[in-house]
């Protein structure tokens, strides 16, 4: 009897310390979907526990409890993103949220056009919103003081490219990463070669931005940054219809007309020679590298070629662009009429 007594017993205990084991060390975690879970910046011990449970992450809170007190997690709690896999551990899960061992996000920046669209480029990727971003982006004082730049000039520190930064980093932060990238990319050979077209770093990428959105055809875009060089050095204006759409924010112009290129902007190139006072997009690598490169021209003009794949005939005088403007013309003036009539 005491045998059967004790053999229960030793089987109970087994039992239990199974149980309490598959709890604590067994697949005990949800998440389908790989997720990540976010813990923002101040939040208390309860509302991350909450979280998980919210988010059917854990089934309960005892055992998590249990070994968060354990380490000393209650009053640990660092916010950030972290991954949580299918079937981690309750011990696995802890130990990962106590150490911070979160995983960086990585922020793509492709073509974007206005410190708006960083500020939400950045908000929907980080823990700051987009409010605090432009407070960072527009705070004269301290780009002046601490990056030479200004609010026109501050989209020269961001270079295309792929970021690996915090979830719960600073706004001040970001742009501190994005403007060290930008300082390692201008290398000594870069800054050489704007040197010798007269320009400084950011006045090559405010060239690059109009480049960018005049053509993608990578054979063009170094001519076309000769034609705006050449501009400059002989004192005309760029007119440079991409610069109007940016003025107005009306990016989705199809033709710019006569009106449009009244609009009082320090960035209409129609109304005010040089450069605008800052870029008008992001331009890309290649982009930026072309106009460092561009070639030595005489070309004053140029002009989409009128057979619409993207190219542009050149011309170093008026009465040779208006050669090639009249057979683009008379080319877009069939293709529209082709249209109507189908």
């Amino acid at each position: 009897m005491k045998k059967k007594i004790l053999l229960s017993i030793l089987l109970l205990v087994l039992i239990t310390g199974a149980f309490l084991g598959w709890q604590l060390f067994g697949p005990t975690v949800s998440a389908p979907d790989n997720r990540y879970f976010y813990i923002k910046t101040g939040a208390s011990y309860e509302t991350v526990k909450q979280d998980l449970v919210d988010q059917d992450i854990i089934g309960g809170t005892f055992f998590f409890d249990r070994v968060a007190k354990q380490v000393k997690y209650p009053s640990m709690v660092k916010p950030g993103r972290y991954s949580i896999k299918n079937g981690m551990s309750v011990v696995n899960l802890v130990r990962m949220l106590r150490s911070g061992n979160q995983v960086p996000v990585r922020l793509v920046i492709t073509k974007l056009r206005t410190l708006e669209d960083l500020a939400q480029k950045i908000a929907a990727n980080f823990e700051c919103d987009s409010a605090s971003v432009m407070a960072v982006l527009t705070d004269d004082n301290r780009l002046n003081r601490d990056y030479r730049l200004n609010p026109n000039t501050v989209m020269t520190a961001v270079i295309p490219n792929t970021y690996s930064i915090l979830w719960n980093t600073a706004p001040e932060k970001i742009f501190e990463k994005l403007y060290k990238e930008k300082e390692k990319f201008w290398t000594d050979e870069r800054k050489r070669k704007a040197d010798a077209l007269h320009l400084t770093p950011e006045e090559v990428y405010t060239m690059a931005s109009i480049v960018e959105e005049e053509t993608n055809a990578v054979e063009d875009k170094g001519k076309i940054a000769s034609v705006y060089k050449n501009r400059i050095e002989t004192g005309m204006k760029l007119e440079a219809d991409p610069t109007v759409k940016f003025a107005m924010k009306d990016f989705g112009l199809k033709r710019i007309l006569n009106g449009h290129l009244q609009y009082p902007s320090p960035f209409n190139t129609y109304q005010h020679t040089g450069l605008p006072p800052g870029p008008i997009c992001t331009p890309s690598i290649n982009t930026i590298d072309a106009v460092l490169d561009q070639p030595q021209t005489n070309y004053i003009f140029f002009v989409a070629k009128p057979d619409f794949r993207g190219l542009s005939n050149f011309a170093a005088t008026y009465p040779e662009h208006m050669v090639y403007a009249k057979a683009y013309r008379d080319a877009l003036d069939s293709l529209i009429k082709a249209k109507a009539n189908k």
